[in-house]
């Protein structure tokens, strides 16, 4: 059996998971409190960070490294285009996302309000989170803008571009702070990602503590 070490709330291992799932690969999911890694975990990757797959008796990490492996060793369904113009497109809205806005937006809103409590790291800062707030309707509305023009983020089908945004904003929405009122187009491109069967398992998650809202499972939120 393949493993892979995650944690529920990390939007990295989150799209690492829906790559999996998409492209029907089982997988044993093994929590792992990256914070206060286990001697096995530190074994597989020293930087100490999730997402970590052992795959076949080799072990892979960093999430963009793993999604583009599995890609490659499992190319359907794709969830990259054809030519190289439009992977080079996909691949900077995976940097948008897993970057700008893990920093501007995640960090500051999911990393104050849960993983401060959650890794014992002292209490929420209130400009972190407002700041965080600011920066996710400009986000919002630069998705808005992508949207408007295309039928997914990085053009007519759904690729990685989408599963990466798709698992910032699940790690946003389980503490109930996306405008989905904001962006109509951004709210339909959700919805028809929130009900794939590959993001199950995402709706499943329950972190102890922190119960999820009552829209964040539901398909018609």
């Amino acid at each position: 059996m393949h493993r892979l070490y995650h944690y529920p709330l990390s939007p990295f291992s989150r799209k690492v998971r829906l790559v999996l799932a998409e492209k029907k690969i089982d997988v044993e999911l093994i929590e792992e409190r990256y914070w206060d890694p286990s001697t096995e975990f530190l074994r597989l990757n020293p930087c100490g960070r999730v997402p970590v797959m052992k795959y076949d008796g080799r072990v892979f990490s960093e999430s963009n490294a793993i999604c583009e492996y599995l890609e490659e060793r499992t190319p359907q369904p794709p969830l990259m285009p054809r030519t190289p113009e439009d992977r080079a497109e996909v691949r900077r809205l995976v940097n948008w996302f897993d970057d700008a806005f893990y920093h501007e937006v995640t960090k500051n809103l999911l990393g104050e309000r849960v993983m401060k409590k959650v890794t014992g790291a002292g209490y929420p800062e209130s400009k972190n989170v407002k700041e965080g707030a600011r920066r996710i309707k400009f986000h919002l509305d630069y998705m808005a803008q992508l949207l408007d023009h295309r039928r997914w983020l990085a053009g007519d089908q759904m690729t990685l571009a989408d599963f990466s945004a798709a698992a910032q904003l699940s790690c946003i929405d389980y503490i109930s702070d996306v405008d989905w009122n904001r962006h109509d187009v951004v709210k339909d491109w959700y919805a028809k990602i929130k009900s794939r069967p590959a993001f199950r398992s995402l709706l499943a998650d329950q972190l102890p503590g922190f119960p999820q809202p009552t829209h964040y499972a539901n398909l018609d939120f």
